[in-house]
C-alpha cells in the first residue's frame, strides 16, 4: 500500500486553513498518498494522527515565535502563529519518539530545529552580513542559487553531487543546529540550506521548496522519492 504523508498547513485570519497545491502533487507523484492535517493543539488527536501517517511533511509559511528559541522579538520577524507552533512541535515529538519520517521544507525546516533545541535568525537580512538574495525575485520553480552539499550525508547520497542549485524564498534561517543532527548543505554566504538526523531512519530539513522544482528538477523529486520511500518502509 502506498504511505499516507501527513502534511501541515498555514492558517489566514485565524479561520481558513491553506496549502499549495504543489505539496501534494509532490507527494503524489512520489507515490505517496497526501493527507492535510487540521488545525488541532489536542494531545490525543496529535497522538492518534501520529500512530495513523506514516510521514509527516512540514510545509512553509510564516514565522515562528522567538520565544521558543528563548529570544525577544526584533523588528524584522514577521507574522507568528502560536497554535501552529505548538501542533507542529507536538508532531515532530511524536514522530521522533516513534522514529517515523519527517520532511520539513522551508518554515518546516526552521520549526523542526527548534523542536530539537536548535536556534534561528528571525530575520536574516538585519542579523547576517554579506547574503545572497534568499527571498528570489523569480519564478518559484527557478533555481536561483547554488548549495554546497556534505559528503556523507543521505542528502549527498539522494543527490549524488555536492553542488546544486536550489530556489529560495525566506527571510528567517536556522542557525545552531544540535546533535543528533547535523548540517548537510550550506549556500556560500554560510546560511544553513539542510540538516539531517543520525539517530533516525529519517529525519531531514531543507531550507528551499523542492516541491515547486520537481516537475523539471530530477534531484528535488530523487528527495521527494527518497522521503516516501522511506514512509513505505515502516518497521
Amino acid at each position: 500500500m502506498n504511505p499516507i504523508i501527513g502534511i501541515t498547513m498555514s492558517r489566514e485570519h485565524e479561520q481558513q486553513q491553506i496549502l499549495s497545491r504543489a505539496y501534494s502533487d509532490a507527494v503524489i507523484q512520489a507515490g505517496g498518498v497526501p493527507l492535510l492535517i487540521p488545525y488541532t493543539t489536542s494531545d490525543s488527536v496529535i497522538k492518534e494522527m501520529s500512530r495513523v501517517l506514516d510521514g509527516l511533511l512540514l510545509s512553509g509559511g510564516g514565522d515562528i515565535d522567538p520565544t521558543l528559541f528563548d529570544e525577544e522579538p526584533l523588528p524584522g520577524l514577521g507574522r507568528i502563529d502560536p497554535d501552529r507552533d505548538e501542533m507542529e512541535i507536538a508532531l515532530i515529538e511524536q514522530f521522533i519518539s516513534q522514529d517515523k519520517p519527517i520532511l520539513g521544507i522551508c518554515r518546516g525546516c526552521q520549526i523542526l530545529n527548534v523542536a530539537l533545541g536548535g536556534g534561528m535568525f528571525q530575520d536574516l537580512p538585519s542579523q547576517k552580513s554579506d547574503l545572497l538574495q534568499h527571498a528570489q525575485q523569480a519564478p518559484r520553480y527557478h533555481a536561483s542559487h547554488t548549495i554546497h552539499i556534505e559528503e556523507g550525508t543521505l542528502l549527498h547520497q539522494i543527490y549524488c553531487k555536492s553542488v546544486a542549485k536550489v530556489n529560495s524564498f525566506h527571510h528567517q534561517a536556522v542557525r545552531e543546529v544540535l546533535a543528533p543532527l547535523r548540517v548537510s548543505a550550506v549556500s556560500r554566504d554560510g546560511v544553513v540550506e539542510a540538516f539531517e538526523s543520525e539517530q533516525h531512519r529519517f529525519v531531514m530539513a531543507v531550507q528551499w521548496h523542492p516541491e515547486e522544482m520537481v516537475h523539471i528538477d530530477s534531484d528535488a523529486a530523487n528527495l521527494f522519492s527518497a522521503f516516501v520511500e522511506a514512509c513505505r518502509q515502516q518497521p
